[in-house]
């Protein structure tokens, strides 16, 4: 059994990033959800992911090692901020919050293009809240594991490449 292309695996990536933001959405929206800055940046990261791997699946070479790499770094952004959304939810109720007195540069980023578009970055709710839980497994916990998995696809491919090269 021979396995799928290269290609194949990054616009594997793509497509399920592109899902996955596109879930993200419409779960809000249906079941009115409310995402919090966490929840917004884990969106946004997923939406970076998709022109990366579409960039990786269509060049060769540098452009593919770099546009892969940018996949993983990306993945590796989700898979942290979705491990710390995950270690806020595990703590008791009202000791910790992801609300502090002054806004970070995440936070920042994500009020202003909620400003910009407010359908698809509002952040209304609180990160320490598990919000909808899909399997015993909260939102943040299923962004971990679909982080994970686009990382260590992602590491793959890149040392695949590596090796065809030689």
């Amino acid at each position: 059994m021979t396995l799928p292309a290269t290609r194949t695996w990054w616009l594997l990536i793509a497509g399920g990033s592109a899902l996955l933001a596109l879930a993200s959405i419409l779960l809000t929206e249906w079941l009115a959800l409310q995402p919090c800055h966490l929840c917004i940046f884990q969106r946004l990261i997923y939406m970076l992911m998709v022109p990366f791997a579409l960039i990786a699946a269509f060049s060769s070479g540098l452009g593919q090692r770099i546009s892969g790499a940018l996949v993983a770094v990306s993945a590796v952004a989700g898979a942290v901020t979705a491990t710390y959304q995950t270690w806020l939810q595990q703590q008791p109720a009202g000791s910790v919050s992801c609300v502090g007195a002054q806004m970070g540069p995440f936070e920042r980023l994500v009020e202003w293009l909620g400003m910009q578009q407010p359908m698809l970055f509002m952040a209304t709710g609180f990160c320490e809240d598990q919000g909808l839980v899909i399997l015993g497994l909260a939102l943040a916990q299923w962004a971990l594991i679909c982080f994970l998995l686009a990382l260590l696809l992602s590491l793959w491919l890149l040392v695949r490449s590596r090796g065809e090269r030689r």
